[in-house]
């Protein structure tokens, strides 16, 4: 809990809270408890400069709002506002940009945003499961160069295909809940398996393992954080274990899929089509993905939303809201 009575804790927002008070007042009420300033990401060397400016002038800052994410938050960023801060806010849901063991060892609480993003991410898989199914990539292109519809052969139907969801958060139980209504056969791998009631909400079946998951589905969407057990886990061996002609969808994190079993697997026509919102590199992205018209690709669109930008804003704030209130975020990534 914030414990100076002289002054109201100080904020850093990394770029303006735009979203947040939705017309509604909600950014009064928070203005009441926090002073915020605002410093808008720059190229590193020049970011890192006016950052020890802004804190040599305005500081010490005792909270940190991140938003659109150009960079790491290293230790290098995170020293320069020691020994004062004490609370990270992040408006995105996932979080391997940023580095939470210098944020523990350092006494500094963590948050994401971990309700914001969901749903809008689970319209974008869903959109991405049925363009891969229909083939609308190369149907759009077809028309746009003048063709009609060219030669392109009819596709599937998604009603009766198995979808699986590898990663059974959030994200996944709106895409089971959203999938639904094209009456596919929803799969799930999880770390930890749903409730009976939820199986049964979602209609949702369980499989025992990764590799049980993917011999089964026709889609595949990838819906679990990145992170050391993660990184790289959908490589050349698991792609093998998949149908013949299957798809995959991977609206998580890019650095999941090995891109280039991935590539090498549509080549051979192992996986016939791939949507993609995410990628290894980005924004640098492997320029087969941009040439082969069986990859629908958005460059990381999945929270762009103005609902999401408020919710996740929102979210932001009651985290902070909280800590000053009870000395406790509403929920926090780490623990110190």
């Amino acid at each position: 809990m914030f414990s100076q009575k002289d002054r109201k804790p100080k904020l850093l927002s990394l770029g303006p809270i735009n979203y947040a008070d939705g017309g509604e007042g909600y950014m009064t009420e928070f203005n009441n408890i926090w002073d915020v300033d605002v410093l808008r990401i720059k190229p590193r060397v020049q970011f890192l400069a006016e950052l020890k400016e802004k804190i040599s002038n305005n500081g010490p800052y005792d909270g940190l709002m991140v938003h659109d994410l150009d960079m790491e938050i290293d230790g290098e960023l995170l020293t320069l506002l020691l020994p004062d801060l004490k609370i990270v806010v992040s408006a995105s849901a996932g979080y391997n940009e940023f580095d939470v063991d210098f944020m523990t060892d350092n006494g500094i609480l963590f948050c994401n945003a971990i309700h914001a993003v969901s749903e809008a991410t689970a319209d974008l898989a869903v959109f991405l499961i049925l363009a891969v199914i229909r083939d609308t990539t190369r149907a759009e292109a077809r028309m746009r160069s003048g063709k009609w519809r060219g030669n392109l052969p009819p596709t599937l139907d998604p009603n009766g295909l198995n979808l699986g969801i590898f990663g059974m958060g959030g994200i996944g139980k709106h895409i089971a809940r959203k999938i639904s209504m094209f009456q596919m056969n929803t799969y799930y791998y999880n770390r930890n398996r749903l409730s009976p009631e939820d199986e049964i909400k979602f209609n949702a079946t369980y499989c025992s393992s990764l590799k049980e998951l993917l011999s089964i589905s026709d889609v595949l969407t990838i819906n679990c954080p990145l992170n050391a057990d993660t990184r790289g886990l959908i490589g050349k061996e698991e792609i093998a274990c998949m149908k013949d002609g299957s798809f995959l969808v991977n609206t998580a994190r890019g650095p999941i899929v090995d891109e280039e079993a991935l590539i090498e697997a549509v080549r051979s026509g192992k996986i016939t089509r791939a949507g993609l919102d995410v990628f290894a590199n980005e924004p640098n992205v492997n320029s087969f993905f941009l040439e082969c018209d069986s990859f629908t690709i958005i460059p990381h669109n999945g929270g762009m939303t103005v609902g999401t930008f408020k919710k996740a804003e929102r979210e932001c704030c009651e985290n902070l809201k909280a800590w000053y209130q009870q000395g406790r975020p509403v929920k926090s990534v780490n623990d110190i």
